[in-house]
């Protein structure tokens, strides 16, 4: 079939095989491009197939030879209709690891449940023994949780009073002003139980539990800040108690960790250009602006580049990890320095339909859209014919 984007809101309803393999090269060209790290050996990670995760999957491989297991809650093809862009990422993933050599199985489900934590500890005992590093970077919307049954939905909102301020549609580049009416106590309670640290901390009891995890053992979460312009709807919103929840989480998982002498940190990042960011009111017309003024100043990074400068450059140096007064590692130091912020302050008054072409990079941020689903990639002709029914090798189908 012939596979062009078809949007919906900030959801592209369509994936390109071939393009997110194309991305998948791109990455590990990357990351050998920037030499060897005496890194991770055998590596879970529990949301594999895009964003973080996935970077830190190829970063894992291809960066330090190391064997991985991914999970993760993809859609395959069936009946003419395209797979999640996460799918054929993994398909991808997969096929390069196997040509170099280097072992990978996924594990396609909910990774909240008990049965794939089941499953994952399984496929680690037959085939790893042990894993040295777990990565966690799931995002979900929604949680059934596997104690209770509940199923608990994460919503984006402010805390306390409406905010409002500006935003951009960045199909269409539209400035305007959005409005967001505070949360209740439920839908804090509820977006702490999906996307704060509990499932986190229950992963890493049934790791340390099956006696699966290395002497030494280190996990790492993902986690974001940002700057004043966002904080009403993202730091101190909803989401922010969330964060708040997973970064004290880590400081409980290094006290279960300690027979192990393994360690949990939170690994502040970048803002970057997600299914899950784009949905957040605000964020585009701020990422516009941001990428402007890093690509200006050279110091602009995609998934890829802001993991491997994690790996290398904070957590296998052969030196103390470097972490802030909350015991953060901070990698988005580039985004939150001061002459860049003082820019993006100055230019957010200023931002209006009509201007947001010249002093934002929304062409960059629609680019990176697109790439997330397999489009707009060099070397990929879209007008072939594509076979749309291609299967993750490690999964049984």
């Amino acid at each position: 079939m012939i596979i062009e984007p078809r949007m919906r809101g900030f959801i592209c309803l369509t994936a390109h095989p071939d393009g997110c393999a194309q991305s998948i090269k791109n990455q590990i060209a990357y990351v050998k491009s920037k030499g060897v790290i005496d890194g991770p050996k055998k590596v879970l990670v529990i949301g594999a197939s895009t964003g973080f995760g996935l970077a830190s999957r190829i970063t894992s491989a291809f960066g330090s030879d190391a064997a991985t297991i991914g999970v993760f809650f993809e859609k395959e093809p069936a009946d003419g209709k395209t797979a999640t862009p996460g799918w054929y990422n993994t398909v991808a993933f997969e096929k390069e690891a196997e040509k170099a050599g280097i072992y990978a199985k996924s594990i396609n489900g909910d990774a909240f449940s008990n049965v794939i934590k089941e499953q994952a500890i399984s496929l680690i005992k037959a085939d790893l023994g042990q894993v040295d590093l777990v990565i966690y970077s799931l995002a979900s919307p929604v949680r059934l949780h596997p104690a209770t049954g509940v199923l608990h939905r994460s919503v984006l909102k402010p805390i306390g009073k409406t905010f409002t301020n500006k935003t951009v549609d960045f199909h269409t580049g539209n400035v305007s002003q959005v409005s967001i009416e505070p949360a209740n106590q439920d839908d804090i309670d509820n977006t702490v139980i999906v996307m704060g640290g509990e499932d986190w901390s229950m992963w890493m009891e049934a790791l340390k539990a099956a006696n699966v995890l290395a002497e030494g053992a280190m996990t790492i979460a993902y986690s974001y800040i940002g700057p004043e312009v966002t904080e009403a709807v993202y730091r101190k919103g909803t989401i922010g108690r969330a964060k708040d929840h997973l970064e004290a989480t880590a400081f409980q998982i290094t006290d279960s960790l300690q027979s192990l002498n393994g360690k949990a940190y939170v690994s502040v990042n970048k803002a970057l250009v997600t299914q899950a960011s784009s949905a957040i009111p605000v964020i585009p017309l701020y990422i516009s602006l941001l990428y402007k003024i890093m690509k200006a100043e050279g110091v602009h990074e995609g998934c890829i580049e802001q993991i491997q400068r994690l790996y290398a450059q904070r957590l296998y140096t052969g030196e103390a990890i470097p972490t802030d007064d909350k015991g953060r590692i901070r990698i988005d130091d580039w985004e939150m320095r001061e002459d860049i912020q003082a820019q993006i302050k100055t230019l957010w008054d200023s931002a209006t339909t009509e201007n947001l072409g010249s002093i934002g990079d929304l062409a960059g941020y629609k680019q990176d859209f697109l790439n997330l689903f397999g489009f707009g990639f060099e070397g990929v002709d879209y007008t072939a014919d594509t076979n749309e029914a291609v299967f993750v090798p490690s999964i049984k189908n």
